[in-house]
Formats: structure tokens, C-alpha cells, sequence
């Protein structure tokens, strides 16, 4: 890996110098200043790192890896991912930094696929990140919503014990609740958004940080180490046998868990000496987070010692493994589970930083692809507050991610879908990129500061062939035999975001849609 600063400023020059640059860049990029430029790399990071919330990320989908696999597909099964991502993040960092732009993505793949597929390319890759967004904003406060009915469930008495167990209509509302607080946060200056985003940075790391020392000596029953890197767990219940099978559908513990740092080039536009903070942003969270992820997942699956009580509906915590697991620890030290819900209590809390930081990544996407015209009714979309914030749609962002969840109301198969697609999409979105860094654009892309040398082309295809793989994993069947109560739906959700905009397309956008618009004269 090679890393140069020619060409950008130095971290030590003064700010209006910086500014000067990135304001300069910008400008030969297409584009006018119009976001105030007040976040440093601190801050920038702290944006990927919060949405990433491997704390969130790791209980979000634990039943799952659980059921598929067990301790030996989420422990090691982490490894083989990290090592893959770390190859899309590597990749992503590169073109980052050469494109150092708001619209991220979509905006690399125009100028990477080509002049003759530019305007296809740049229009799929922003509709599949974009909705991949939404899902993602969606999956993360809904998950918020179940954490808190979980809480109050085990907290008036437990399942068993005649403790509340909340409607999906409430669930639903306290969902749509902790959006719109969402929305309020997003709405102010970036300054207090940058403060947030570096709260949620130091609670993710001193949660997950306490909670891997208090779980373990808390617990009156631990797993050996043995059990927690070789036990495999077949007994899923769900009719599939095949080992390799079962290991590769527990990987989507691992990979929802490190998802969401392309927030580090939506908020480059608002971020110092961009075309250096943004890539490290990227590749500095995409690091912590693996590392403090595996540590907290082994933590965890130390006090894992009965799996099919876990994952049981008939436990106190209604099957909710990770919540029934950590107040049963505390019950038996303490005679007492209140402990357990604090600790679930602290994994509620970065959830919510999680979904604060994904609204801002959603605004600043949908900012951008409306700037190039991309959106429909893009005029109301890319106007921008007095605080220089892209209000309008920071509550667009609300607004779909309040109606994807309605599907949660029909069923539950199907709004497991969009915790799928949060991964799917976005991933296929992370590759598109890559796939034109290494095809079409291989001998004419001009790197930024940071970059990879000779490597580059190499990791690239790995991160390429790894998506690749991933899209055919998560659309495989979850259950043998296949029926409405068990199908898996994200086949359904992926293709029909390719169907719909590759027809939008066909049908209309191709007379118009260009790719990125200039509104600078360059």
C-alpha cells in the first residue's frame, strides 16, 4: 500500500488553507461549496464508526448467526469477513480520495465506467445505495424499537412472568418515535450533528469495551474457548443439514454488523482536507470496528451455554437470545436480571447514535444524487437550511424509513428482508465502483492522496468477487421446504431494485439523466 499527501493539504496547514483546497477540489470536481465545511477527520470517522455499531450490528442479527452455525460460524466466521471487507473499505478509501464528493458512489461509478455507461452506471449505483440507506435507517431504528420492547418486556416480569409484551402496532410507534428525534437531531447545524456523531463514537467504544469485561465476570456459567471457536450448531430447526450450507447463511451476523461507512464519503463535503480525512475515515472505522467487534461477539458468546433455550419464543425474553442470555447471568449472580437489561439498556443507546448517523448519511446521499437531478421533485430535495443543513430531505429520509416498516405489520419473513437488502444493497452499491476501478478505468484512474499502488487492482477484485458471492449467499433459501411463512424475500427486494430502476431507465431517465451535474462554470 502506498500513501502520499502530494497534491493535498497538509494536516498541519492552516484552516483557511484547507478550506481554500477542498473548496479548489470541489470545484474541478463540478461543484459549488454549499455545505458548511466544519467536520475534521475526528469527526468524519465518528460518523462511519457510530453507524457501523458493532454492538448494534452483533445483537441485531446474534438469533441468526446462532441458529446458523452457532459460536463457530460468528467467531470465525468474523475473521473471513473482516478480511473481505477490509478489501471493499480498502478499495472504497482509494476512490474516495480521488473523488472527494458528497454523492460518493454514484458519483465514482460515472467516472469510472466510462463516457458511454456513465450515465447508467452512476444511475443504478445511487439508486441501489441510496435505497440500501433507507433500508439500513429503517433496520436500525426498528431494531431500536424491539430492543426497548424487550427491555420493558423482562422488566415488568419477563414472558413467563406476565411482563408486557408490546403490539407490532406499538413497536411500530416507537419506531416512528425515535425517527422523528432522529429527524430533530439531523435538523440542527452540523456542529452539534458533528458532537453527536462523536458521542456515538465514544459510547460505542465504552460500551462495548465495559460489557466485554463485566459479561464474562458476571457470568456463574461460561462457555469454554473450545465452544465458542469449534462448536457448531446444526440443530437449526429450519430443515437445512448441509454443513457449509449452514456456516455460509451465519455469515450475515459478520456482515451486517460492518455495514454503513460509506457515511465517511457522504459527509466529505463538510469535511477538512477531504480528499485525505475521508479515506482514513473510512478505513480508521471499518478497523476499530472489526477488532471491537470480534472481542464483544467472543464476550458474548461466552455466557452462550444452552442454545436452544436461547432461541427459544417460551424464555423470558420472548426468544430474544442475547436479552435472555444477559439477564440470566445477572439473575444468577445476583438473584436479580436488572443488571442484564442495563447492559442491554447501553447496546439501546448506541443503536440510537446508529440511527441519528444513518439519517445524516441518507440526507447528505439524497442531497447529492438530487443535485444531479436523479431524484424525483430533486428542487425540493436539494435545498439547503439557513444552517446550511439539506432539511427537506433529512425528513424525506424519516418518512421512508417509516413506511418501509409498515411491512413489518403484514409479516415478519418479509421485514427480515430489509435487513437484507441494508446489506445487499449497499454492498452491491460499494461494488460497483470498485468493479469499474478495475475494468474499465484500470489504466486511466488518477489516484488521490491516498492509495494502494500496485495493489490495488488486486484487492479490488477480491472485493468485487466477494459481493458477488454475497448476493447469491443472501439469496439463497433460509428454510427447507420453502413456504410463504419462511421465504426468503431479499431476492425479491434486490432484483426489484434493479428491475425498477433499470426500467425507470429504459423507459424515461435514459433521454435526460447524464450523471453528475456541473454547477460550477469549470
Amino acid at each position: 500500500m502506498a500513501v502520499s499527501r502530494s497534491g493535498a493539504a497538509g494536516v498541519a496547514a492552516g484552516g483557511d488553507t484547507t478550506d481554500d483546497a477542498d473548496r479548489a477540489r470541489l470545484h474541478q470536481l463540478g461543484y459549488k461549496q454549499e455545505l458548511k465545511r466544519g467536520l475534521s477527520l475526528m469527526s468524519n470517522f465518528a460518523f462511519s464508526f457510530s453507524i457501523i455499531s458493532v454492538m448494534a450490528g452483533v445483537i441485531t442479527t446474534y438469533n441468526g448467526g446462532l441458529r446458523y452455525g452457532g459460536p463457530a460460524s460468528m467467531t470465525l466466521g468474523w475473521l473471513v469477513v473482516a478480511a473481505f471487507n477490509g478489501c471493499v473499505a480498502l478499495s472504497m478509501a482509494e476512490i474516495c480520495s480521488a473523488y472527494p464528493t458528497s454523492g460518493g458512489l454514484y458519483y465514482w461509478s460515472a467516472k469510472l465506467a466510462g463516457k458511454e455507461w456513465a450515465p447508467l452506471a452512476s444511475w443504478v449505483t445511487g439508486w441501489f445505495n441510496i435505497v440500501g440507506q433507507w433500508a439500513a435507517t429503517t433496520s436500525t431504528d426498528f431494531s431500536l424499537a424491539q430492543l426497548v420492547q424487550v427491555i420493558i418486556l423482562l422488566g415488568t416480569g419477563g414472558a413467563n412472568g406476565g411482563g408486557y409484551t408490546a403490539s407490532k402496532y406499538v413497536v411500530l410507534a416507537i419506531h416512528g418515535f425515535f425517527l422523528v428525534l432522529h429527524g430533530l437531531i439531523n435538523s440542527l447545524p452540523i456542529r452539534w450533528l458533528s458532537w453527536c456523531g462523536k458521542l456515538g463514537a465514544f459510547w460505542n467504544t465504552a460500551g462495548a469495551f465495559t460489557l466485554v469485561i463485566l459479561i464474562p465476570a458476571v457470568a456463574k456459567e461460561r462457555a469454554s474457548a473450545k465452544f465458542i471457536f469449534t462448536h457448531f450448531n446444526d440443530d437449526n430447526g429450519m430443515g437445512i443439514h448441509g454443513k457449509a450450507y449452514i456456516l455460509a447463511l451465519g455469515l450475515l451476523t459478520s456482515q451486517y454488523s460492518l455495514l454503513g461507512y460509506d457515511a465517511s464519503a457522504h459527509m466529505i463535503e463538510e469535511t477538512k482536507n477531504a480528499d485525505w480525512s475521508g479515506p482514513m475515515g473510512i478505513i480508521s472505522s471499518v478497523a476499530l470496528s472489526t477488532t471491537f467487534g470480534w472481542i464483544f461477539l467472543v464476550a458474548l458468546t461466552s455466557i452462550v451455554t444452552d442454545i436452544p433455550y436461547l432461541l427459544s419464543p417460551d424464555n423470558d425474553a420472548g426468544g430474544y437470545a442475547v436479552a435472555q442470555a444477559l439477564y440470566a447471568a445477572f439473575d444468577r449472580r445476583y438473584g436479580s436480571g436488572v443488571g442484564g437489561l442495563v447492559c442491554v439498556g447501553v447496546v439501546a443507546v448506541g443503536v440510537f447514535f446508529a440511527g441519528a448517523m444513518c439519517i445524516a448519511s441518507n440526507s447528505r446521499m439524497g442531497y447529492a444524487f438530487s443535485r444531479d437531478r436523479a431524484m424525483p421533485l430533486s428542487r425540493v430535495w436539494l435545498r439547503v437550511s439557513k444552517n446550511e443543513v439539506p432539511l427537506n430531505v433529512v425528513w424525506l429520509s424519516v418518512v421512508v424509513a417509516f413506511v418501509m416498516a409498515l411491512t413489518s405489520l403484514g409479516s415478519q419473513v418479509a421485514f427480515q428482508a430489509m435487513v437484507s437488502i441494508a446489506t445487499l444493497g449497499q454492498y452491491i452499491a460499494y461494488a460497483l465502483p470498485i468493479f469499474f476501478r478495475v475494468t474499465t478505468a484500470r489504466r486511466s484512474f488518477v489516484p488521490g492522496p491516498f492509495h494502494l499502488g500496485r495493489y490495488g487492482v488486486a484487492v479490488g477484485w477480491a472485493a468485487v468477487l466477494w459481493v458477488a458471492f454475497l448476493t447469491v449467499l443472501f439469496s439463497l433459501p433460509v428454510a427447507y421446504p420453502v413456504a410463504k411463512d419462511n421465504f426468503n424475500y431479499t431476492p425479491v427486494a434486490v432484483g426489484g431494485v434493479l428491475l425498477l430502476s433499470v426500467g425507470a431507465w429504459v423507459v424515461n431517465a435514459r433521454f435526460w439523466f447524464q450523471g453528475p451535474i456541473t454547477n460550477v462554470d469549470l
